[in-house]
């Protein structure tokens, strides 16, 4: 199921977090996602994001959060990481604690059996604490790259 990120991610949609707020970081997301030809329509990501962080915070726990969202404007799903080395503190977290790796999904509406798997597939690898230490103290987003698409 890994390998299915591969084709979701590029490298140039892993970033190192200037923000130190939920909203920043989330921004900072979507400006990078929006470059996507993928991405047609880039408030409608925007106001797609926001609209599911009323609904429930996206901040899973153990530092992770999986902002996600299905719309009409989005073609191909694509996926964008970030990651905040002192934290996202406002990110409201399930268990409280700062928000350090960002995983953002962005599909079209009626993607939704791809939507899920790719949910699936990045919960599952941001699972393991070996993964998330290695994301943490990659120095490149090269070595972020393969440590969600090979490990």
């Amino acid at each position: 199921m890994k390998k299915n990120i591969s084709h979701y991610l590029e490298k140039k949609n892993i970033l190192f977090l200037e923000a130190s707020s939920k909203k920043e970081a989330l921004l900072e997301l979507i400006g990078a996602l929006a470059q996507n030809p993928n991405i047609t329509d880039k408030k409608a990501l925007e106001d797609g994001i926001w609209q599911r962080e009323k609904l429930m915070s996206t901040g899973i726990g153990l530092g992770l959060a999986v902002p996600h969202v299905r719309i009409k404007t989005v073609t191909e799903p694509i996926i964008a990481v970030g990651v905040s080395r002192k934290g996202i503190t406002d990110y409201k977290s399930l268990d409280d604690s700062p928000v350090k790796i960002i995983i953002m999904i962005a599909a079209g509406e009626k993607q939704h059996a791809l939507y899920i798997t790719l949910l699936s597939a990045v919960t599952s690898i941001l699972k393991e604490i070996r993964l998330r230490e290695k994301i943490l103290s990659s120095g490149s987003t090269e070595e972020i790259y393969v440590t969600l698409t090979e490990s």
